[in-house]
Order: structure tokens, then sequence, then C-alpha cells
């Protein structure tokens, strides 16, 4: 792997604004630009299972495990070759997904999840994660009047038990994670995310 090639994710609660500030990074940086799951046409049809609002009895684990799939398949196909390449990758989500939608989410054992997935990435972690982080009433905001898919439908507790996940692994892991409050303007946040990885990346 090219040492000037960088692997950033986005990650946070629905409605915080990742796919808006990824495509928006990817875009200054001349990165790939992807994201989890669906990043890959195998990807795409596992999203298209995982995002269904009709799919009513999966199981958790079997939950788990898709999303496992998608991202064995996305670094193998995606990431990998386009860092290989020396190129950036900008991800909207990524692998810590699993780990706050399963794992916090759903209350499965966090750490299997993180060795399960751990063995599909083969070890390739995000260099850089971007934790967005909103409000709820923002995020309430930003949700209203939008047609919503399976895991947007879930519980309010669901989603909180989500964040503050998010807010665990960021705390505990702060030399690849840096939390963004996202509750601004988009100019606003961007201008601290593009900071965040100028500082942490020299890109």
């Amino acid at each position: 792997m090219d040492r000037g090639s960088c692997y950033i994710a986005f990650e946070g609660a629905e409605g915080c604004g990742k796919s808006t500030h990824a495509a928006r990074l990817a875009g200054e940086l001349d990165a790939v630009l992807t994201r989890e799951t669906g990043g890959t046409t195998v990807g795409a049809r596992i999203r298209a299972i995982l995002h269904d609002t009709t799919v009513a009895n999966l199981a958790d684990r079997a939950e788990a495990l898709l999303t496992a799939a998608d991202r064995a398949q996305h670094l193998e196909e995606l990431v990998l070759p386009a860092l290989t390449a020396g190129r950036h990758v900008v991800s909207d989500r990524s692998v810590y997904s699993t780990l706050a939608y399963q794992g916090y989410g759903r209350g499965l054992d966090v750490d299997e999840l993180r060795r399960i997935n751990g063995w599909a990435i083969g070890g390739t972690w995000p260099h850089l994660v971007l934790l967005l982080d909103v409000d709820p009433d923002v995020q309430a905001r930003r949700m209203h009047g939008r047609e919503l898919d399976r895991f947007e439908r879930e519980s309010d507790t669901f989603h909180d038990r989500v964040r503050d996940g998010f807010a665990l692994m960021a705390a505990d892991d702060l030399d690849h994670w840096v939390t963004i409050d996202a509750n601004d303007g988009v100019d606003q946040v961007y201008e601290r995310i593009r900071h965040a990885v100028r500082e942490r990346l020299g890109i």
C-alpha cells in the first residue's frame, strides 16, 4: 500500500450529513468516493435486503453477517486496490457502523462483531474516522418528510443506543477518531472536517 494513501470514513447517526460531506471531501482530495453498505455491485444487492422495509424477520446475527459480507467484498474489490494505487478513499460509513448498529443498537456482542469484521476486512481499518455528531432535535428536523428505510424506522431508543455506541468508540480511540459538531450549516461543518483531515493526515 502506498504510504500516502489514506482511508477516511464518515460515521454518525441518520441525518448527520455524512453523504454530503463525504462527497465534498472526496471531490477536494480527488479521492475514491464510496459507501457501506452497497459500494460494489455485490454490496448493492446485500444493501437492498438490509434496507428493505418489507424484510420483517431478518435475524440480528444474519443482519450482522450480511454487513460483514458486504465489507469483505468492498475492501477486496474497491478499497484495497485504490489504496494500493495511491488513491485516497472516502467512505460514507465503514465497519464501525456494524459495531454501532448491530452491536450497540441490536445488543450483539461488540467484541465478537469486532473480531468477525476484523477478519472480513483483512485488518484494514480506516486511518481516520470522522464522527458527525448532531443533537436529536436537529436529526429529527433533517429526517422529517423523508421516506425512511428499514434502519431509519427503528425506535428512538435504538437510535439512542447507536449514537451512544459511536460516542463510546470515539472516546476509546482518540488516535483514529475525531468528533465533529455537525449541528451548524453545511459550510461551517465542512470547515471543521477539513481542518481535522489536514491536522490528522496532512492532506
